[in-house]
């Protein structure tokens, strides 16, 4: 297949998070408790709604998406997000150890709220974090002026916090409290 367009693969990529992590019903597709969904009706709910997509166009933002947001299960003929989700869906993650630190980019303009409060996963499933210092950077500058914020991964767990690690590597737990956030200088 050629390169799709980038504007092309931006919009339906998030309209498929939209669908597979929020709003099923945009599209009314069923969606089995993990977030699994046919690909086929998928693809055919989604056309009927104007988003042309066939499965070689699904394939090709399921593999590039720099996210790593979507899962096909073995043979392609069921499609899911990773994590994100907005919706109850049992995900069947496994607590796991964490390293050491873990990072959450964020604005700085969130900085005094959270310096009172920790993190919380609001109307998120759990507060998303990263191993990696330039993803946390990425993602803090969708929202104003990155800032990065070290976890205490390794203490929280020691003192009972659990984590998740899922597919892509994005970390997962239920909340940081302020103590175990070290906040730059």
């Amino acid at each position: 297949m050629e390169t799709m367009n980038p504007k092309q693969v931006k919009s339906i990529s998030k309209f498929l998070s939209l669908v597979l992590r929020h709003k099923p019903e945009t599209i009314n597709i069923s969606m089995d408790a993990q977030g699994w969904v046919s690909t086929d009706e998928l693809i055919k709910k989604m056309n009927a709604k104007g988003k042309t997509l066939n499965l070689e166009m699904l394939e090709y933002i399921v593999e590039n998406n720099n996210k790593k947001r979507f899962t096909f299960n073995e043979n392609k003929s069921r499609i899911k997000a990773n994590q994100g989700h907005s919706l109850t869906i049992d995900h069947g993650f496994k607590a796991v150890e964490p390293p050491e630190f873990l990072y959450h980019g964020t604005a700085i303009r969130f900085i005094e709220s959270i310096q009172k409060t920790g993190l919380d996963k609001r109307n998120r499933h759990h507060v998303h974090l990263t191993s990696d210092l330039a993803t946390a950077k990425s993602v803090g500058g969708r929202y104003g002026k990155p800032v990065i914020l070290s976890i205490k991964a390794k203490v929280m767990h020691a003192q009972g916090f659990e984590f998740y690690c899922t597919e892509n590597q994005v970390w997962l737990t239920e909340a940081i409290p302020v103590q175990f956030i070290e906040f730059p200088t």
